[in-house]
């Protein structure tokens, strides 16, 4: 949390007597920020689009200094949890505030296992949409949908109530995500195993079938929970921020997580992977290259090379560093080095590595670069790759929200410069 002010910025404005005193907050860790709370009073409000200059909440979550390639989760460094911890046991930290005993991690991994299931009439719901759909869009209504079934764990003022919606919501997102993908394939839905690990479940729903035994990899089951904990929360994003928005409302947690899965839909945040593969399609083969590098490098050309690079990191994203050495061993495991696809991306990770364009402007190989690898390698198709990221996210939005309820709030109100018309009088139709 941020600490009390121990020093004050001065605010003058030309034309007015008395400066305005704004007090500066500091963190655990981070800048100092100037609390604008009170601004309002005196007449004025701040302009920040996009918020990017704008802290709404304090937090004890997630920490990212994107200078120094740092991300930590209630200060546990992201390489450290990836290497020596799994993903059930991030969501455990993420919500609880410390890493679990024994004792702790084998309860909530059971209560996670016995709260996958879901209802069976929401098996009607799929038969809604088409087989076409886009998988985002029937995660959208789905998850929404969960609200209309679990009725006794809706109360967000009830400390139990928000704990089991928290269980539900973590264990059911993948039998969701599954049964979305087992729609548009047109395939049986696949039941949960309790005897299996959160990735090898997930993996055994998307890809068993009744005429056939599917036998989960661990190295493609380890390479999954990865995908999943590197994903499990990122700070205040666009779509934390919505879930946090929505929730100031007082919404249930069922319909936050549906606001959250929207804007993480937008190809801007959640779209990246997917938008890693549909560059290689375009580039098509390795003798492709060096012509798109060319055209990376020229500003007048519209092409970007996709999944280099990172908003908040100006150094190498940490989490990337961890899914390179996870994509070189499904690489392995499949046996699939020498697909032209795969090899394409192992010469633009090549170049931006060592050609000097990309390293002074410090656009590296990020984690959606490595992550549409691994997940084209292992069989599942890139409209899919969204609902991954928002089934691994789903700890991270849920722990902000409860953050949020947890204690005092407002309900979210930006606000705006108006540039439109001043007042002006009605004319009546006939005289327009």
């Amino acid at each position: 949390m941020a600490n009390k002010p121990t020093k004050m910025a001065t605010l003058t404005i030309e034309g007015v007597a008395d400066p305005i005193e704004l007090p500066i907050l500091s963190g655990s860790l981070g800048p100092d920020v100037i609390d604008v709370s009170k601004l309002t009073s005196q007449g004025y409000f701040t302009y920040d689009p996009g918020f990017v200059s704008t802290a709404a909440c304090d937090s004890e979550i997630t920490y990212i200094d994107g200078d120094q390639g740092i991300l930590l989760h209630r200060g546990y460094p992201i390489g450290e949890l990836a290497e020596k911890s799994d993903y059930l046991e991030l969501c455990y930290l993420l919500l609880n505030g410390e890493l679990p005993n024994a004792s702790d991690k084998k309860e909530f991994v059971e209560t996670i296992k016995n709260h996958t299931m879901v209802h069976e009439q929401l098996r009607h719901f799929f038969q809604g949409f088409r087989r076409d759909a886009h998988p985002m869009s029937i995660m959208c209504g789905v998850t929404g949908a969960l609200s209309a079934f679990y009725h006794d764990s809706l109360d967000i003022d009830d400390a139990e109530h928000r704990k089991v919606t928290t269980h539900r919501l973590i264990a059911k997102m993948p039998t969701l995500a599954a049964m979305t993908y087992k729609h548009t394939k047109g395939h049986p839905f696949v039941y949960p195993r309790n005897d299996l690990s959160y990735a090898e479940n997930f993996l055994h729903m998307m890809f068993a079938t009744p005429c056939e035994e599917y036998k989960v990899s661990p190295t493609i089951a380890k390479a999954m929970d990865r995908i999943f904990l590197l994903h499990a929360d990122h700070e205040q994003n666009a779509s934390t921020s919505t879930v946090r928005l929505a929730g100031s409302t007082g919404a249930n947690p069922f319909a936050c997580i549906a606001a959250g899965i929207a804007a993480l839909w937008g190809p801007a945040h959640g779209g990246a992977n997917e938008a890693v593969l549909n560059m290689l399609d375009e580039i098509g083969t390795v003798d492709n290259i060096d012509k798109y590098i060319k055209k990376a490098k020229d500003k007048d050309d519209p092409f970007r090379i996709m999944g280099f690079g990172h908003r908040v990191y100006k150094n190498y994203d940490p989490r990337a560093t961890v899914m390179q050495q996870t994509c070189r061993e499904v690489l392995a495991e499949l046996g699939v080095e020498n697909n032209p696809t795969l090899q394409m991306a192992q010469r633009l990770e090549k170049i931006a590595l060592e050609d000097e364009y990309f390293v002074s402007k410090r656009l590296y190989p990020n984690v959606d670069f490595y992550s549409g690898i691994i997940l084209k390698a292992i069989g599942i198709p890139p409209e899919m790759f969204t609902v991954i990221f928002a089934t691994g996210r789903t700890p991270g939005w849920i722990a902000h929200w409860n953050e949020m309820i947890s204690a005092p709030y407002k309900i979210g109100r930006p606000r705006q410069l108006y540039k439109g018309y001043a007042q002006r009088d009605f004319v009546e139709l006939a005289k327009r």
